[in-house]
């Protein structure tokens, strides 16, 4: 049985670990089985390195819910960063660290973007050759291919990016061919992909290409994902208000499933028959209140999965 579960909202937390355990008691009472923990949101790291009285703190909230975890690492994780490369790979191997301790066996990562979305208001376009893209690639991969090694008991899933207008392509994982390469190139069997439905329907809609093929063409390394809904419509990356981007159907909205247009029954459709990973809904901290109805509006695409 597929586990259903939800991620603990970083920004709602926001280092308050009063706030987890309400949280996680919200969600065994909606009947989830699973959740995703912020690193980054529960303060667990401090300048690249595991705060282990903060850790032990975290334990002891989450032994008392009874489902499985996994991790998210700090979303500006960059191994491709050259400005502190090394800052970057120690926050990697504490996130890795962390979701060890609290058993979890998923750790998401956003793979390496060329151009950082913190300096998109400095840099504008990726302007870097394909050599230089390459060598990043090749750098990113040998690290990973190490870390991977140090904690085998974690499987490393990094994340189908999203695209934004003017500055995409930033970052390879915008379409899922490249980040399957990555992948293979990187060739360890705890090294899989995290298939983000909202960012494959956006680039999807961006680059012009069937997102339902393409969840198809990598199946095979799905080990997790990330279901949340949208309208399909990219957004410059400094359009970050909700309120303003929902009235236009507009942007990475991390919606509750069923409330926008990602045909997730038929993506879902191309990789369950072999998936034995989690469904964890990633939606934003406006939706908190709505976790209970995207859950079911989840479970019933699963029942019609199953009938077809």
């Amino acid at each position: 049985m597929l586990k259903i579960g939800t991620k603990i909202d970083e920004v709602r937390i926001d280092g308050n670990l009063q706030r987890l355990r309400q949280d996680l008691e919200y969600f065994s009472q909606a009947g989830l089985a699973a959740t995703e923990l912020p690193v980054h949101g529960l303060d667990a790291i401090k300048n690249g390195r595991l705060d282990k009285a903060q850790l032990k703190r975290i334990k002891e909230i989450a032994r008392n819910f009874a489902g499985a975890f996994s991790v998210h690492a700090p979303n500006p994780l960059n191994l491709m960063d050259c400005s502190c490369r090394e800052l970057h790979l120690s926050v990697f191997r504490a996130s890795l660290e962390f979701a060890a301790e609290v058993g979890a066996e998923i750790l998401v990562y956003h793979p390496g973007r060329y151009i950082p979305e913190v300096t998109f208001p400095i840099y504008g376009r990726n302007d870097l050759s394909e050599r230089d893209k390459q060598n990043l690639l090749a750098a990113e991969a040998e690290m990973i291919q190490d870390l991977a090694e140090e904690y085998p008991e974690v499987t490393i899933c990094l994340e189908n990016a999203r695209p934004y207008l003017f500055h995409s392509p930033y970052c390879y994982a915008e379409r899922l061919e490249p980040l399957q390469e990555q992948v293979a190139i990187i060739d360890r069997d705890n090294v899989k992909i995290n298939l983000d439905l909202g960012h494959l329907f956006l680039s999807a809609r961006f680059y012009g290409f069937d997102p339902v093929g393409a969840a198809a063409q990598v199946k095979d390394f799905i080990a997790h994902s990330h279901v949340h809904d949208n309208f399909g419509n990219a957004v410059y990356h400094h359009e970050k208000q909700q309120t303003h981007q929902i009235p236009f159907g507009k942007g990475d909205a991390h919606m509750p499933v069923g409330w926008g247009e990602i045909p997730i029954l038929e993506i879902l459709s191309t990789f369950l028959d072999s998936y034995t990973g989690m469904l964890m809904m990633e939606l934003r901290e406006r939706y908190f209140a709505h976790t209970r109805e995207s859950k079911e509006n989840l479970e019933e695409i699963l029942t019609k999965i199953s009938l077809t």
